[in-house]
């Protein structure tokens, strides 16, 4: 659904271009804001499995509400919606009724995606040799799925709604997100299902105040020095415990035991003493942070698929020996890209690395995802390119580029090169670096990434377009793009990728990766059996 968004408002509702591409942004943002409200139900109380079960129920029931609301209230005449019919003017209640409809997609579909993800990664154990190997691949395979369902999506929903057929291609939507949940329901005898580990809100503040308290109070430079339970068992429920990490010693405060905590009996009371295992969890998120900031430039060039390639693409030629390209569709060789990548990586770039390396993953996460922002501002150096050559075929003023719409094929290919190194990357690393009861919290950061990405580009947009509007101009991304200079957006974007991926490789440089300790019980008796 969200790849044609931007056309739906264009088309059905009339927006302009840079309004289209903000609410898309916005609205993309949301999806991936939500993904914190699922991660935070999983981790604390639901646990995965039914997280993903309710969040599933609430993106259907979002998608048959767009598309009863598109049937009975938007495409108005039969039809509208395509290149040469235009819709009626949608009232204000019926516009409430569409925002509700995709923003409860929003909901349903970002609560749900974090926790997907770890919910498959839970069922490898990796103290397994054989089903550690498959957990490490799980993600690349992962991430090729979610892609191949998008090809349906970008290809065959995308013809019939590029052509006015908006309806029908929202109740296919609706009719696979409720295949989906059947199937994801079927399988419910034969899942692992963890424990969830309580609420994670609490645990971080009494870190925090357990080190205040103790601000005068010098922590022993030995971690065996501090404060952990002697038994197996962590003191956080579902969890291993992690051996003891030198970065930000202030918070080892937290975990130092004093004569007072002795005397007045205060060693049970986590509002005064935490254990090594708490106080490292906290310091995993802390360390996870500045990475996680980098990745945001990243998104708001991914995001850039969605809005403005598309509209680059609708002002250039799709029309090939009579077969008319639908603009979105063109996603479908970022997809192919994908599927390509990694297969490339997985079949070849791994093994050969791993000659060199000795490391099983090939490339480091941490490696990959630099790899994926170098990547991505080609990405944007092809757009541009392509644009500058764009408007050089303009014969009309608001008339479409003779130039072909498969131009655009290098920088699609670009971004879904750049996706299998960024995205894959930060799923497995923010799974693998989240502490246990913080599982989905990990996979629920790379899509915050996102979310942030797409804010900025909104942000950014609109500030390119307040700047570059005055005195009379129209804008780098005007209504009319024959008019404009997205081209210099582009660039702009490339510029900021570049810098940003110099901050990136600096706190990559300084990130130390989580232990776990080897006294701790097995991660079988983690599991609930349900």
């Amino acid at each position: 659904m969200g790849v044609n968004l931007v056309l739906f408002l264009t088309r059905v509702l009339e927006q302009s271009n840079a309004s289209a591409a903000n609410d898309v942004s916005k609205w993309t943002g949301t999806v991936y804001i939500f993904s914190l409200v699922g991660a935070f139900l999983s981790d604390s109380y639901w646990g995965r499995y039914r997280t993903c079960s309710v969040f599933q129920v609430i993106f259907t029931v979002g998608l048959v509400l767009l598309s009863l609301t598109s049937y009975l209230f938007l495409i108005k005449p039969a039809g509208c919606g395509s290149v040469t019919l235009s819709c009626e003017k949608a009232s204000t209640l019926e516009l409430i009724v569409f925002y509700m409809s995709i923003y409860l997609i929003a909901l349903g579909y970002g609560g749900y995606q974090p926790n997907i993800a770890t919910f498959g990664a839970d069922q490898f154990d990796e103290m397994d040799e054989v089903e550690g190997a498959s957990k490490v691949a799980f993600f690349s395979w992962f991430y090729l799925a979610m892609n191949l369902g998008q090809l349906f999506s970008n290809s065959i929903i995308s013809f019939f709604e590029n052509n006015g057929n908006w309806v029908l291609g929202f109740w296919m939507s609706a009719g696979s997100a409720a295949l989906a949940l059947i199937i994801f329901l079927i399988g419910t005898p034969y899942y692992r299902h963890f424990r969830a580990g309580g609420n994670p809100i609490p645990r971080v503040a009494q870190v925090f105040v357990a080190a205040f308290k103790k601000w005068n109070v010098r922590a022993p430079s030995d971690g065996e020095k501090l404060y952990e339970l002697q038994d197996k068992a962590s003191a956080i429920s579902g969890s291993r415990k992690i051996t003891h990490s030198a970065e930000f010693r202030f918070l080892d405060k937290a975990a130092t035991e004093t004569e007072e905590d002795v005397i007045s009996g205060q060693r049970n009371n986590p509002w005064r003493l935490c254990t090594v295992t708490q106080v490292e969890e906290v310091k995993c998120i802390l360390r996870m942070l500045p990475i996680w900031l980098c990745t945001i430039i990243y998104s708001v060039v991914f995001t850039q698929m969605a809005s403005l390639f598309v509209e680059q693409g609708a002002a250039m030629q799709n029309d090939v020996g009579g077969f008319h390209v639908p603009p979105a569709s063109m996603s479908i060789f970022d997809i192919l890209s994908v599927a390509a990548w990694i297969l490339l990586y997985r079949r070849a770039i791994v093994p050969f690395v791993y000659k060199i390396t000795n490391n099983p993953k090939g490339l480091s996460e941490l490696q990959r995802m630099g790899g994926g922002l170098i990547l991505g501002m080609l990405g944007m150096i092809s757009a541009g390119v392509v644009e500058q050559y764009r408007l050089k075929f303009v014969s009309e003023p608001r008339g479409k580029s003779s130039m072909s719409i498969f131009w655009q094929t290098p920088q699609y290919f670009f971004i879904g090169a750049s996706e299998v190194f960024m995205y894959v990357g930060q799923l497995e690393f923010f799974n693998g670096q989240a502490p246990d009861g913080l599982k989905s919290f990990g996979s629920a950061l790379c899509m915050t990434s996102m979310s942030f990405g797409n804010y900025v580009s909104s942000l950014l947009v609109s500030i390119v377009m307040d700047i570059t509007k005055r005195e009379n101009q129209p804008g780098w991304i005007p209504g009319n793009l024959n008019r404009g200079h997205m081209d210099r957006f582009y660039y702009l974007l490339a510029a900021l990728t570049a810098v940003d991926f110099v901050a990136y490789v600096m706190c990559a440089r300084w990130y130390r990766c989580i232990v776990l300790s080897k006294d701790t019980e097995e991660g079988e008796e983690l599991v609930e059996r349900i």
